[in-house]
């Protein structure tokens, strides 16, 4: 193949390296997507999908929706549960009631200033208590929807919790036997290319070569096309996000053990612990930074969590999974005729579960304007940079915001809230909500990651003082507003099951496929 430039369309065949979440997801997602190209995904075989349970945004249930994957199937072949947001305890203080929920749904309309000193006033409870049914729903450990509703319907926003790996089997069956998609077990040994920025094929290990228009690099932190071969460099922000390390496990619960209806992030004196329950087990896990503590001290750190919160399990027993990892994204995430997909675009903490939304919106910008000519690849490339770039540091910033207003007196939690590790843009932000709360003018672009609503929800979960402007002066139409609130928070915790009772309910009714765990 060669780097043609005349004015017929140069993209036929899309080659997709690497599996895992991130290569199934795009083969999958294009081929629904784009039905015209012949898409091609090559990985190396016996190489285990990163995770240990995973959690997803809302987003997940409209792009399962393009693939044409039913909600029951997906929940069932992938151990799933319902994610209806966050939880945070003991990032402010570490005290024992220090706690507050960042939940999907967004926050009643109103004036924050009263809405907090309703809050503050009596037993309304936090801030997400106040403004949100959904804190409610979650702390009962209830589903967001019932059975006999459409799939991906609810009464609440909701996300999922499921097994990575067993996601990613589901995802590779139905892409290659209702999709198209032709799957490649090979290594890939080499790149033949006419310059860095046209690829040309990938060599395989069997001694083949295949060919491509268009390659998306999903080889994880190995980045091998877009890193290796076209050589765009790292961002490190380890300057304002200081966890590199996390110990993980995977703990069997009891059958009629509850299934929590939010993914749990408990601080420690040196960073936090993750806590996502599936059907079948927990994953659970220690991020810490290297520079204020050592891996025996997170060992214990995550095993004492476990034996407190899973005391049915032998801790001794567990062989935690260590993983190191560099905080930061690429500096272009389009080379040429490449696109890097997933780990290889760049990697951030799982505190707000961005991973794979960054892998959904990368892979709907792509479809939604795919290239026709080579000769306008700068273009897309230019633009599809410009816009992740802003993206990756939205997230920076976001995730900088728990941990710039937490209390906490360990050099871990002093060190974050030093002013040189606090991002310019986020400094600003925090100058202006002291007069104003978070609004759309702070989040003007579209498909915004996280919103003026998830941003009160963390501002005023961890204390933020309430803004000097902005009440409206009639606590009577406030107080209306959260009558009602609550009042919906009773009404659907009468009407809805609890996460265990609808996972087992749907087993028993719709068992799972008997082709679990097989490659097609």
């Amino acid at each position: 193949m060669e780097c043609r430039t005349e004015m017929a369309r140069d993209f036929e065949k899309l080659v997709i390296v690497g599996g895992g979440t991130a290569g199934w997801l795009s083969a999958a997602y294009l081929a629904a997507r784009l039905p015209e190209l012949r898409i091609t995904l090559v990985e190396a075989p016996d190489i285990p999908t990163i995770g240990v349970g995973e959690g997803s945004w809302p987003t997940l249930r409209e792009t399962l929706r393009i693939i044409g994957i039913p909600e029951s199937r997906f929940l069932l072949e992938c151990d799933a549960s319902f994610k209806q947001g966050s939880r945070f305890d003991g990032w402010r203080t570490g005290g024992q009631d220090d706690s507050y929920l960042h939940p999907f749904t967004p926050p009643l309309s109103g004036s924050i200033s009263d809405l907090l000193a309703l809050g503050a006033e009596g037993e309304l409870g936090s801030f997400a208590d106040v403004v949100s049914p959904q804190a409610a729903i979650c702390a009962r450990d209830l589903v967001p929807r019932q059975r006999s509703m459409p799939d991906y319907a609810g009464a609440l926003n909701y996300g999922y919790h499921f097994d990575a790996g067993k996601f990613a089997k589901l995802l590779s069956r139905h892409a290659v036997q209702q999709l198209g998609v032709t799957h490649i077990k090979d290594e890939v040994t080499g790149i033949r290319a006419a310059s860095a920025e046209c690829i040309e094929a990938v060599s395989l290990r069997g001694g083949d070569h295949l060919d491509g228009d268009f390659f998306l690099d999903c080889t994880g932190m190995a980045a091998r096309l877009i890193g290796e071969h076209c050589g765009s460099a790292w961002i490190d922000r380890c300057d304002v996000l200081f966890n590199d390390s996390a110990l993980a496990v995977q703990v069997d619960t009891l059958p009629a053990s509850p299934v929590a209806s939010q993914t749990v992030g408990t601080a420690h004196e040196a960073g936090w612990l993750w806590d996502i329950a599936l059907p079948t087990r927990r994953g659970i896990g220690c991020i810490y930074s290297s520079r204020f503590t050592d891996e025996d001290a997170a060992r214990r750190t995550l095993l004492d969590y476990v034996s407190a919160c899973v005391p049915e399990q032998d801790v001794e027993a567990l062989q935690p999974r260590m993983i190191s990892f560099r905080t930061g994204y690429r500096e272009s995430f389009w080379r040429g005729n490449c696109l890097a997909i997933g780990l290889s675009a760049g990697f951030i903490e799982p505190l707000e579960a961005s991973a794979i939304v960054l892998v959904e919106l990368s892979l709907k910008a792509l479809a939604d304007s795919f290239p026709a000519t080579r000769e306008t690849l700068p273009a897309y490339s230019e633009r599809f940079d410009r816009l992740f770039h802003y993206r990756w540091e939205r997230i920076v910033d976001f995730l900088k915001l728990h941990y710039v207003l937490s209390e906490r007196d360990e050099p871990y939690w002093q060190a974050q809230r030093h002013l040189e590790t606090i991002p310019a843009s986020l400094a600003r932000q925090l100058r202006l909500w002291r007069d104003h709360p978070p609004t759309q003018l702070d989040f003007p672009h579209s498909d915004e990651l996280f919103s003026a609503a998830s941003q009160q929800y963390v501002l005023y979960g961890m204390g933020f003082p309430a803004p000097r402007s902005g009440s409206s002066g009639d606590l009577g139409m406030v107080q209306g507003e959260v009558a009602r609130v609550r009042e919906k928070a009773r009404a659907l915790t009468a009407a809805l099951p609890t996460n265990r009772t609808y996972l087992d309910a749907l087993r028993a009714t719709q068992p799972a496929d008997p082709r679990e765990g097989e490659f097609a």
